[in-house]
């Protein structure tokens, strides 16, 4: 692995493997978001955003379940996959203002979006802050929504949560990987990590999800594509700075489904295990529905964090089925 990456894709060439969809670049002024397509462009739109490290083939296994029922169109975001890295510049903001741009420029008609993780947050950002008429429903997987905040309203903040993972891949990859110390992370894992977070990483990785664990020899590929920059803004809160959670839960305009996997308290630590608690997703729910828009809630305790990345016929189905349901 190299201790240093340019911004482009074509500076970091040799970091990439080839997938089974076709890659395209789209020039969005200030970056180039990478993406890849499914589907007949006759049928509905649906836009996948990815979560933090991981890029748009996380969506491969589930992107030709959805092909029968979408024109599909997975994105990698800046700092991710293909896509330009941009140092000082990875705000929620910044990265929904890209996604506005894309549904314009590539898409071009209102789309269902669904994101992961962050990418659930951005989906939840595009529901209230999106031109009119762009996006016509949202589902949101397992969202950090308050967890990935400094200070949020309700519940644990992203330091009382998977924030110090976060903050450990960037302290020891570095900016744009310009340290790149993969072993000395891994060496230092069981001493910077909460051990309630080591124990929920290895069982969320057990169960075939989840996030990067520390125990992986290598990086694994989504780690070589991903700017763990990333993992400093929202560990500084720079990344959420502009975006308070609570103003954008209120200002929802579209329908959405929340699909929420596994979560437990530690109650000797209060550390949250998972993305978003129990508390906070019904927060978001009260949020939503006062805003007048249906919201959807189905749990799923036992699922990892990525169900599209762990079951992509389950996530295909629940999407698929959920659709159906939107008023056009």
């Amino acid at each position: 692995m190299t201790t240093a990456a340019g911004l482009e894709a074509a500076d970091r060439a040799s970091t990439f493997v080839p997938h089974a969809f076709a890659e395209s670049l789209a020039d969005l002024g200030e970056i180039r978001m990478n993406y890849a397509t499914a589907g007949d462009p006759g049928r509905p739109a649906l836009l996948l955003i990815p979560g933090q490290s991981e890029s748009w083939w996380g969506y491969e296994a589930a992107m030709p379940l959805l092909a029968g029922h979408f024109h599909v169109h997975a994105v990698d975001l800046r700092g991710q996959g293909r896509s330009t890295w941009t140092p000082g510049r990875y705000t929620l903001d910044n990265m929904g203002n890209d996604l506005v741009r894309f549904i314009d420029l590539v898409i071009g008609r209102p789309t269902l979006v669904s994101g992961l993780s962050s990418g659930g947050v951005l989906s939840a950002w595009l529901s209230a802050y999106a031109k009119p008429g762009q996006v016509r429903a949202a589902v949101w997987e397992d969202p950090p929504l308050f967890s990935s905040e400094t200070r949020p309203a309700c519940g644990q903040s992203i330091r009382q949560g998977i924030g110090p993972v976060f903050a450990m891949w960037n302290k020891w990859l570095g900016d744009q990987w310009s340290i790149g110390n993969w072993p000395g992370m891994l060496a230092a894992a069981p001493r910077e990590l909460p051990a309630p977070i080591l124990a929920a990483l290895a069982a969320m990785q057990a169960a075939g999800g989840g996030e990067a664990p520390p125990a992986l020899g290598e990086p694994p590929q989504n780690m070589k594509e991903y700017d763990p920059e990333w993992g400093r803004a929202f560990w500084t809160g720079t990344a959420t700075a502009g975006c308070d959670y609570e103003r954008m839960l209120a200002s929802v305009r579209v329908p959405v489904l929340f699909t929420h996997h596994f979560r437990q308290v530690d109650a000797a630590t209060g550390t949250l295990m998972g993305a978003i608690s129990d508390l906070q997703a019904a927060r978001a729910q009260a949020l939503v529905e006062a805003a007048g828009q249906p919201f959807e809630y189905r749990s799923f305790p036992k699922m990892p964090h990525s169900m599209h990345g762990a079951d992509p016929a389950l996530y295909a189905r629940t999407v698929i089925e959920w659709a159906a349901t939107v008023k056009a």
